[in-house]
């Protein structure tokens, strides 16, 4: 039988056409029901690019931006950078053990699903109602006050996101190194630690380095309802109507925010694929120098 007649076989039937057609209708009627239950005006939506368009040119072209509110803006961006470093910091030293007690084949399958689901209800709650409604009534607002309540609830929000993706990665290992170290006796600390620790960490950093992205979007959301950072900033401009200093603080955002995710990812490339994943591709990869000496030291022992 050919490779090609496997895949066939191999490969799920189609749907029939009429599910496929009572899915679609179903999809539509959620979405009209949906528009319809919340008063989606068409007007308003209709009239969205006009306002956008408005606002693009308020804070870009019709003064410009205020360049001497950039030191402003660029403290206020190094703040929001501070809030989600610590925060990731937080997320990820506490979510480690999590996932790996979440993990099944770490744990007994109780242990595992409740661990989970504690996860799961950490990262149901999003940072801005962490913030709004836990931190900043506990911690305060103003000054380092709203730092700290924004670094709290990015933190803790990030121990639900990393700790199931901490456990998942535990979940796909090789067996062979956990049995090697049960093998030799290892303690349960040290069968994790040479048995399980060493295969996922690359893939745990990089998730690591990836959080770091997603909460600096975060840290300058939650700005906006006086957790710190540049969108504290970004507020106070809006509601002054100061868009010459809100145009400063947006493109100081915007130029952070790709240079970061530049090195970011390269950082996560770096330690996912290896030092040498850019030769694969375009030079050729030569051979050990100690190869061809064995060669010739064969050679001449023939001969």
């Amino acid at each position: 039988m050919s490779a090609q007649a496997t895949a066939r076989r191999a490969r799920p039937a189609a749907p029939p056409r009429r599910m496929k057609l009572i899915a679609t209708l179903a999809l539509i009627a959620l979405v009209l029901w949906s528009a319809l239950t919340i008063d989606i005006e068409i007007d308003r939506i209709l009239r969205l690019p006009e306002g956008l368009g408005l606002i693009f040119y308020r804070m870009f072209l019709e003064k410009g931006p205020l360049w001497s509110y950039f030191p402003e803006a660029l403290a206020g961006m190094i703040e929001s950078l501070q809030i989600a470093w610590v925060g990731t910091i937080i997320g990820a030293v506490l979510s480690l053990p999590l996932g790996l007690v979440g993990a099944k084949n770490v744990s007994g399958g109780f242990v595992s699903n409740a661990v989970r689901q504690v996860l799961n209800a950490i990262r149901a709650v999003p940072e801005i109602l962490l913030a709004v409604v836990v931190f900043i009534p506990i911690v305060g607002i103003g000054g380092t006050a709203s730092a700290y309540a924004g670094t709290l609830a990015i933190g803790i929000h990030s121990i639900g996101t990393l700790g199931k993706l901490t456990a998942e990665v535990v979940e796909g290992i090789d067996p062979g190194p956990v049995e090697a170290a049960r093998a030799a006796g290892g303690a349960p600390a040290q069968v994790q630690r040479w048995g399980v620790l060493p295969q996922v960490m690359p893939e745990i950093v990089a998730f690591w380095l990836y959080r770091f992205e997603i909460n600096i979007r975060a840290s300058a959301i939650l700005g906006v309802v006086g957790a710190g950072g540049v969108g504290d900033a970004l507020n106070q401009a809006m509601i002054f109507r100061r868009f010459d200093r809100a145009g400063m603080i947006i493109i100081v955002i915007i130029v952070a925010t790709i240079l970061i995710d530049y090195v970011s990812g390269t950082l996560r490339r770096r330690i996912i694929q290896g030092a040498g994943a850019k030769r694969i591709h375009g030079e050729e990869i030569e051979e050990p120098s100690f190869v061809g000496a064995g060669a010739g030291k064969e050679g001449s022992g023939s001969g």
